[in-house]
């Protein structure tokens, strides 16, 4: 069957979000047209993708198999829009340290896309704390890093912001909060709260939570972002994490809502590190060209955002 981009596009939001109506105005588009888009699509796929439920759109497990398609779908067009403007032939050797949250929920997919633009350069990966990092960085043991940027702490080390991914309030679908269009600190603040610890996240919570003057009612610390993602779809507590490492479902297949918060919230920052005082190689700079290319110079209006 034929399908096209807009279709694609539609059913991913809505996978998403969970309702047509959110999806809706997320794309700044009619319910209507999402609504006919995806009985199109179901049709001319010939299984449905979605179970209608009194509270939204639930994927069934066609739906979600079919979703990972579109996920690839969408990232090999993301990848044809935003080719570097030259392929040159570098190659060399550059030690790029990331830490885990980075590693993990960004870096994969575009170490995959440098290795077929630049196959003579090759990368050698560390997952490493901050600190190490940075003393990694500081003794030149490591070329660059790919780090949350406002967690660095010398003033010796430089760095390049590429995005900023949005914090938000994390609920299971059976929460009071689930049908709310946002919260506030002092509501969050009477329920139980999952802290993730990994890579100094309980730090940069306590701060934004401090600086609005309340005190989050921790039920359990963990390192693990799987582990805080099934507590909450399982309604045994609520999280704020950034929308890089969010997924809609948990392991178990339980769904997990995303809500603003009243209070900001700052935005978890990604970027590349280096020593103040590096010299670039050929290969190094080509790197950080290839993430400025893709987040900081001007895009196509009509390319997804990253998530």
């Amino acid at each position: 069957m034929r399908f096209s981009l807009r279709q694609i596009k539609y059913f991913t939001a809505t996978a998403e979000l969970g309702q047509i109506s959110r999806a809706a105005v997320e794309l700044s588009v009619s319910q209507s047209a999402i609504t006919i888009s995806i009985r199109d699509l179901e049709e001319g796929l010939g299984y449905k993708l979605f179970s209608r439920q009194s509270h939204g759109m639930e994927l069934t497990d066609t739906g979600r198999l079919f979703l990972t398609r579109a996920y690839a779908i969408l990232a090999a067009v993301e990848d044809a829009r935003n080719l570097p403007q030259q392929i040159a032939p570098v190659n060399g050797e550059v030690t790029l340290a990331a830490t885990y949250t980075v590693m993990g929920y960004f870096l994969p997919d575009h170490l995959q896309r440098l290795s077929l633009l630049y196959p003579a350069i090759r990368i050698r990966m560390l997952e490493l704390d901050r600190e190490t990092i940075e003393s990694g960085l500081l003794a030149q043991q490591y070329d660059m890093a790919m780090v949350l940027t406002s967690n660095i702490r010398s003033p010796e080390i430089q760095t390049e912001t590429l995005f900023g991914s949005r914090r938000r309030l994390w609920v299971s679908t059976q929460h009071r909060f689930a049908k709310k269009s946002e919260v506030s600190f002092a509501e969050i603040a009477k329920e139980h709260f999952i802290m993730l610890t990994v890579d100094e996240a309980a730090d940069s919570a306590l701060r934004y939570w401090h600086q609005h003057g309340f005190e989050p009612s921790v039920s359990l610390n963990t390192k693990s972002i799987e582990a805080v993602r099934s507590l909450v779809a399982n309604d045994l507590g609520v999280a704020i994490l950034s929308d890089m490492v969010y997924r809609p479902w948990s392991l178990e297949g339980k769904r997990i809502e995303t809500i603003q918060t009243v209070e900001s919230v700052p935005s978890m920052n990604v970027g590349l590190a280096w020593r103040a005082d590096t010299v670039f190689s050929p290969a190094m700079q080509t790197i950080r060209q290839y993430f400025k290319q893709r987040y900081l110079e001007p895009q196509n209006p009509h390319s997804s955002a990253h998530r």
